[in-house]
Formats: C-alpha cells, structure tokens, sequence
C-alpha cells in the first residue's frame, strides 16, 4: 500500500531512502555532465573513424545494458543495427555470466561494452572474443579495473565511469542492483561515440542541454515539490496499487517503458506489463475486460479497509514520443478502449525537444515515480 501523506513530507521521504536513491536520480544532470568529460578526456571528440560500422553489440550485466541498447538503437533511426547480446550463466554474479559473440561477427562490427562493476571475468573473456574476430571494442568501466586492462590490451577504447561519493551507498546487502543514474554514466560516453561515427547526432553541446534538462526535471520532481505539481509524485500515485500496463508509442517511447517495468520490479516490487500501441490494444484488451478489470470486483462496502486491502485493478499508462499524438496515432483508440472497459489512463508525453531531450524527460519522471513507491510503500 501507498502511504501517499508520505510524497508530501519530504524529511519522512529522506528518512524512508537507506540507499540513497532520491539523491542518485536527482544527480543524473551531474552524472552527464561527468560522464561527459569523461568521454572527452579519453578521446572520443579526436577519433577519425573509417565509417559507420555494419553493426553494433551491446553487452553487459544488468538492466542498464538492455537499456543503453534499446536507446541507442531507437536514437539512431535505424541507421545501424543495434543488437544486445544477452548473458549466460547459472546467476546474475560476478563470474558466473558469460557472453558470447554472434557467428557473423567480424571486423566490420562494433562491440560496446556497459561494464560498471568492470571486475567480471566473462566481459573479459567477450573482450578477448572481439580481439580474434577483429572486431573494435569501446567499453565504459571503472579505470583500473581488470575490464579496462583487457581492452587496453585488445587495442579498444575504455571510458572511465563517471562516479559520485555516494555510490558506495549501493554496495552493501539489500541495496538494489545499480543506483539510479548509473544509467546515465553507462549511456553518454557511448552517445558522444555514436555522435562520432554517425550513428546518431548527441555533440557535445546537445550533451550540455541534457544536462540542463535533467536538472530542471529533478526540481520540477523533487521531493520538497507537493503531488499535485509534481508529475513523478502524481504518476507514483496513480499506479499505487494497480497492475501497470505500460502502453508506448514511438521507439523511444518504447525503450523507456520496458526501462520502467524494469525499475518498478527491481526498487518497488511492483509488476508491470509492457506493449506498443496499436497492437497493445488487442494483447492487452483481455486484462480490460477480466478478473483485473475495474468493475470486475466491485468494493465490499463491509470490506476491512486495515486488514483487507483493495482488489488488484488495471491502469494504463500511455507514453509517447511526443507531446500531442499526431494523425496515424493510436492514442484516440486507447483512450476509447480505456472509457469502454471504465479503466484509468494516466498519460506522459515530453514537452517540446530533441528525441534525446524526449527520452531524458520521459526516463527523469518515470525513475522519480518508481522511486517514490519504493519509498511510500507501507507493507
């Protein structure tokens, strides 16, 4: 349960964050910033490239790796293909996961390699893979860590991760996997090498713009700013006790609500489902009109509101690339299957930007939502 008196107390909201997690996605325009000096410092703006590879590969452990894939590949337009290579093993632990290049890899692909703990041995073992196919490698790790070792030695390129004094905070028992803004470490490096070979336009001073927008997001959603202004507090709200159905439009879009579901899962222990419109509208009418849906199972009016909380319902949250749906969109239906089946819809679209301004906007407030039913959860 949501206690929601909570959103607007801002000390009871500090004193609920044991690891630091309002601070960490808060500090995302610092991180860009950081991982953007980075960048530059290790030689990204002074690389001549023979031209746009013929595909990149993206691997590395966690969720910020499908992520940074799925972002990558939405900004670049489908200028390239950008394909995750998924690990193997018999757990999600340092040493126990493997990867493996595709068969067709050669000499003409791109490796990119999101490493931010940079001691797994089976990154370095991807990394030797590359080395015998030919294939360039570009990793973003901790400098000095065994990661960035044996890229030095594979002849690649290692970014060192921005870090902040606070990220110890995660490393201890129950801290969830990777600190909020991590994310964004992993990702701009890889941006600003994206920019150089064509993939897709992030210079440095779209860069700059980033950060500032994420700066402006964590005041607009920070926790001294009441609900009823605050749209990460407002979304926090609205999917409380409900099953998400994420319905996106637009391949950024896209790429941020499968990141969402897996924020919700991985800070709030809140599942969540996940479709691109239109076809969204037909996966997912059966949860409308079933045991989940709103009028399905009407409130017991001599239901013990303490000890019995409230049937699990549907909500729909429509994110979309743009601000107004333009004409081909499938927005007016879904808005007309939610009226039908009497379903709430929340509804999240960047203000006016570029398409890496819209992903930050759209990452920003779901990170900040996810963060408050973390925080807010009273069971």
């Amino acid at each position: 349960m949501l206690d929601e008196s909570l959103l607007d107390t801002p000390e009871a909201l500090s004193g609920a964050d044991r690891f630091g997690l309002l601070r960490g996605v808060a500090e995302s325009g610092a991180r860009v910033r950081t991982a953007a000096r980075s960048a530059a410092e290790a030689g990204i703006p002074g690389l001549t490239p023979d031209g746009r590879p013929r595909s990149v590969l993206v691997a590395g452990p966690g969720p910020a790796a499908s992520c940074v894939a799925e972002l990558v590949g939405a900004l670049s337009g489908g200028s390239c293909p950008v394909t995750l290579i998924p690990p193997t093993g018999v757990a999600p632990l340092p040493g126990a996961l493997r990867w493996t290049l595709p068969g067709w890899t050669g000499p003409a692909d791109l490796l990119l390699l999101a490493g931010p703990d940079g001691s797994d041995p089976g990154l370095a073992e991807l990394v030797e893979q590359a080395y015998r196919r030919g294939c360039a490698v570009v990793a973003v790790t901790p400098g000095g860590a065994p990661l960035a070792e044996a890229i030095v030695q594979a002849r690649g390129l290692a970014v060192p991760l921005a870090t902040t004094p606070y990220d110890a905070e995660f490393d201890v028992e129950g801290a969830p996997p990777a600190a909020p803004g991590t994310l964004w470490s992993l990702l701009i490096p890889i941006l600003a090498l994206a920019d150089r070979i064509g993939l897709l336009t992030a210079p440095p001073d779209a860069l700059n713009h980033l950060a500032d927008r994420l700066d402006q997001l964590a005041q607009r959603c920070g926790p001294a700013v009441a609900t009823y202004t605050n749209p990460a507090k407002t979304l926090a709200a609205d999917l409380a006790e409900a099953l998400p159905l994420i319905w996106t439009e637009g391949t950024v879009a896209g790429a941020v609500g499968r990141h969402f579901a897996t924020v919700l899962a991985g800070l709030a222990g809140i599942p969540a489902l996940v479709a691109e419109l239109p076809e969204a509208l037909t996966t997912h009418r059966p949860l409308l009109s079933g045991s989940l849906a709103a009028g399905a199972d009407p409130d017991d009016f001599f239901r013990d509101r303490v000890e019995q909380p409230a049937a699990l319902h549907a909500r729909i949250l429509l994110l979309r690339d743009r601000r107004e749906p333009g004409p081909l969109s499938a927005t007016r239906a879904a808005n007309a299957l939610a009226n039908e089946c009497e379903t709430a819809i929340s509804e999240l679209g960047p203000e006016s930007g570029s398409e890496l301004e819209s992903a930050a906007e759209l990452l920003a407030i779901t990170d900040f939502a996810a963060v408050y039913l973390a925080l807010a959860d009273t069971e």
